[in-house]
């Protein structure tokens, strides 16, 4: 199952149809839409973006999220994934949202702290996720409560319930795949062992190992060249990798410096981003109000099919992927979008064509 898993790239060679239709200059839906139910933390993780991306808040009601649920399946999205500017587990209509979604034919993924996961709802929900990922950006309590702000019970308590959910997994023989993700900061190598070691123990499929993204500024003052140091101990942490158990560190990232080699971006036609203030905007690094130039419209004041047809979407789009727009300097680094965006420049300039695909990987609808 773990060989299956791409974490490290992207998935567009298997929705080529869009991807080409986007070349002809049609109007597309997005594949993934990545979207919070809330802006509410019960964390405050020291590399948190979240707390760059202020914007006015909306409330976000159960008719609200489910309308804009049943929107991106009538319009053609693939997969929603409850990851972005809040915890979701904070909203009471979580788990509404995610049979509600999948009843709507979507794949369903939740990205979470743990903290405030029902364990008496994880039966109800697993079976409609495609993914749960767990963010735990450490493998030791007292280095977790440090780094990820957590209440004193936390690390316990977050490791209970991932036990929890890997016990419904196997007993139901439940397809869904059940991860760890770290948020690397240079400073926290000491973890980089002990985590992957946790996984390992508690019996996920995955571990990632995933750079810190920072702003324009460099208000987070990430140090991307201390990654390249981090090489032996990534590797390290990936030999303990089994056939039931994938470490893998997103090395073209954690390697990239911050840099990218696109000078436009074109990827939230592909994969789009939703703060939980319900803002739409074509990725987190814009949902901050001083973008609002950027901002398409507001699940809570407006339906998202609405929002997608107008034409202040298609005036954003056109501009990021247009001369007037540098990545380089108008964006923050690595974003979301970023391997994406390296596929799609180099298409669009004849560079690269569609690779030859196989076997269809996991999680296909989340490119």
């Amino acid at each position: 199952m773990t060989e299956n898993i791409i974490l490290d790239g992207h998935k567009l060679a298997w929705h080529r149809d869009r991807v080409q239709a986007w070349l002809r200059g049609e109007r597309i839906a997005p594949i993934t839409i990545d979207c919070s139910l809330t802006r509410r933390c019960s964390y405050r993780c020291v590399y948190c973006y979240g707390q760059l991306q202020v914007n006015d808040e909306k409330r976000m009601t159960r008719e609200v999220i489910l309308r804009f649920l049943t929107d991106a399946a009538e319009i053609g999205v693939k997969a929603i994934s409850f990851v972005s500017d809040g915890e979701s587990t904070c909203s009471p209509h979580l788990y509404d949202a995610i049979l509600h979604g999948r009843a709507q034919g979507l794949d369903m993924a939740l990205g979470t702290n743990g903290y405030l996961l029902k364990e008496d709802r994880l039966g109800d929900i697993l079976p409609a996720l495609t993914y749960l990922r767990f963010n735990v950006s450490a493998g030791e309590d007292s280095r977790y409560k440090e780094i990820m702000g957590a209440p004193a019970d936390g690390f316990a308590r977050v490791c209970s319930t991932i036990r929890r959910s890997v016990e419904i997994k196997r007993s139901k023989n439940i397809s869904v795949t059940i991860g760890l993700q770290m948020v690397l900061m240079p400073q926290f190598t000491d973890q980089v062992l002990p985590l992957a070691r946790l996984g390992k123990e508690l019996g996920v499929d995955y571990l990632v190992i995933k750079h810190c993204s920072d702003d324009e500024d460099g208000s987070l003052k990430v140090d991307y060249s201390r990654y390249h140091a981090l090489t032996d101990l990534l590797h390290e942490a990936e030999a303990l990798s089994t056939k039931d158990y994938l470490v893998k560190a997103k090395w073209s990232k954690l390697m990239s410096g911050g840099k990218r080699s696109y000078d436009h971006c074109f990827g939230p036609l592909f994969i789009l981003q939703i703060s939980g203030s319900g803002l739409v905007a074509p990725c987190g690094m814009l949902f901050n109000s001083k973008y609002r130039r950027f901002h398409m419209g507001n699940i809570a004041d407006k339906s998202f099919k609405e929002i997608w047809q107008s034409d202040k979407y298609w005036e954003v789009i056109n501009f990021i992927a247009s001369e007037k727009f540098d990545a380089h300097t108008m964006c923050g680094t690595l974003c979301l979008q970023h391997k994406v965006n390296e596929f799609l420049w180099d298409l669009k300039h004849n560079r690269v064509d569609f690779p030859e695909t196989d076997l269809p990987p996991s999680h296909i609808n989340f490119i």
